[in-house]
């Protein structure tokens, strides 16, 4: 469903008591939901990635491998449901013979109601019209409504008919899923009363204006947003010594993987002074294509993010030419080497998000110059680690724990597991919430805790009742109950 089909105002009201029904219906019923919604997905894929393709240019081979990321990330959430840890349900008895007597208390999370989810153009489908944000708010009981991107607006429209139509089928109640477009009703979605937290993936200008218009609603509300990311790898004098050709390949493989449109891309590469690393990554580098990238707002700016890298003084472009049309030819590779001293000293330009494939080299001269220019990096969704065994990063390590929600060792950080570890997230701007959005723990956004006291079990969730009939996992009188 569409705002062609139905006002703003009456998808949002649709949306509320869809979410009422859902918060009701069982896990295990949510659950069904989710999995016919990923059967169909999975049923329809070679359409969807032939649209993807068309729109996107990032190539059959990755739209078909997203697609099972996708599916599979609602199949996660399903089992997450009827595991049942995500409710983090506690009872304390009655104790009326303590100072002061403590009453009967049982809590749990609670769904927060309809949810806005804006979609990333980078991640068409995981983090899209079924992605992670979408498949999270749904499992645990929450009505949504996605703004379509515009990037991949006929694979948006094409997608919600398939979930729509899924979940239709699997008895899911009409409001629960709808589809809107355009920018106008997507600032609309955010001030609506009726929406009550929102997800958003995209950049920091657009995020931040969505994310001030959420708090400063006379009913402000949680706005879950992943902004920008500089994703700092740092490598040892000794790694380098033992491994500068692999470290090398490895750093050009990320950097230009998906022409540098991921949003754990390293940009900022951290290497001992004195060597000959940036030679080798520029031969490592030489040879990757240009490739199309996602929208041609996204290729103009491209060239103008490295433009203004290079015209920094003391800012040196050791492989590729910042002088490219990436619209009519693509986004090549470009290598970019300095100093800790001269990001010390300009990091307000250094320290820049540039979407697309390039990175940054950054020699450092000792411990203590790079823990002081890492204090300038801003917040991102990872940081990585380049060490040999036995040597001592305990130190970097608890700063880049700081400033980052995921911290590598010995790899590179493009790609992310969908599981019950993960965490994608990281201090602002990465993202503007402690929670991650890829993960089982995803769920915790969209949930509230309600406590009560002394209520008659016949008011209360199952997962509160005495004998525990769903069978999960409970804190009863302070002690960890396992089924």
């Amino acid at each position: 469903m569409t705002t062609a089909t139905l006002s703003l105002t009456g998808l949002t009201a649709a949306a509320t008591k869809a979410a009422k029904a859902s918060a009701a219906a069982s896990d295990a019923r949510r659950a069904a939901w989710l999995n016919a919604v990923a059967d169909a997905l999975d049923a329809n894929a070679a359409e969807l990635v032939e649209i993807a393709d068309s729109e996107t240019s990032l190539g059959a081979a990755r739209l078909t491998g997203e697609v099972a990321r996708t599916t599979g990330q609602l199949r996660l959430f399903a089992r997450v449901i009827t595991e049942g840890t995500y409710l983090e349900a506690i009872i304390d008895h009655a104790d009326p013979d303590s100072t002061p007597p403590k009453p009967d208390l049982r809590r749990i999370l609670r769904p927060i109601g309809p949810v806005a989810v804006f979609s990333a153009s980078n991640f068409p489908f995981a983090f899209s019209v079924a992605g992670g944000d979408t498949a999270s708010a749904l499992a645990v009981g929450c009505s949504v409504i996605v703004k379509a991107h515009s990037g991949h607006l006929r694979l948006s429209e094409r997608t919600a008919e398939i979930v729509a139509e899924a979940l239709r089928g699997a008895g899911a109640p009409d409001g629960l899923f709808a589809l809107v477009s355009g920018r106008e009703v997507g600032t609309a979605l955010v001030q609506d009363p009726a929406i009550k937290a929102v997800g958003f993936t995209g950049s920091i200008p657009g995020g931040r204006a969505l994310f001030d218009l959420a708090t400063s609603r006379p009913d402000p509300i949680p706005f879950y947003g992943e902004l920008g990311s500089l994703n700092p790898v740092v490598v040892t004098e000794a790694a380098l010594a033992q491994r500068p050709d692999q470290l090398a390949a490895g750093l050009a493989g990320s950097f230009t993987l998906g022409a540098g449109q991921f949003c754990t891309k390293p940009g900022l590469v951290f290497i001992p002074a004195g060597t000959d690393f940036a030679g080798k990554v520029a031969a490592a580098s030489k040879d990757k294509p240009a490739l199309g990238m996602l929208t041609s707002r996204i290729a103009e700016a491209y060239p103008d993010g490295l433009r203004s890298f290079a015209s920094v003084e003391g800012v040196k472009v050791v492989s590729g030419t910042v002088d490219q049309d990436a619209v009519s030819d693509g986004a090549a590779p470009v290598v970019f080497s300095t100093s800790a001293a001269k990001v010390l000293e300009r990091p307000g330009e250094l320290l820049e998000e540039c979407f697309g494939p390039t990175t940054m080299l950054i020699e450092y001269s000792g411990q203590e110059e790079l823990s002081a220019v890492l204090a300038k990096v801003p917040g991102s969704l990872t940081a990585t680690v380049h060490a040999q065994p036995g040597e001592d990063v305990s130190g970097l390590v608890g700063q880049l724990s700081e400033l980052a929600g995921r911290v590598l060792f010995d790899g590179w950080p493009t790609g992310v597991a969908v599981n019950w570890a993960q965490q994608h997230g990281g201090p602002y701007p990465a993202t503007t919430s402690l929670f991650t959005s890829v993960g089982a723990t995803a769920v915790r956004r969209f949930q509230r805790p309600v406590a009560y006291q002394d209520a008659p079990e016949t008011v209360l969730h199952p997962a509160l009742h005495e004998s525990n009939p769903l069978g999960i996992p409970r804190r009863v009188d302070g002690e960890l109950v396992l089924p």
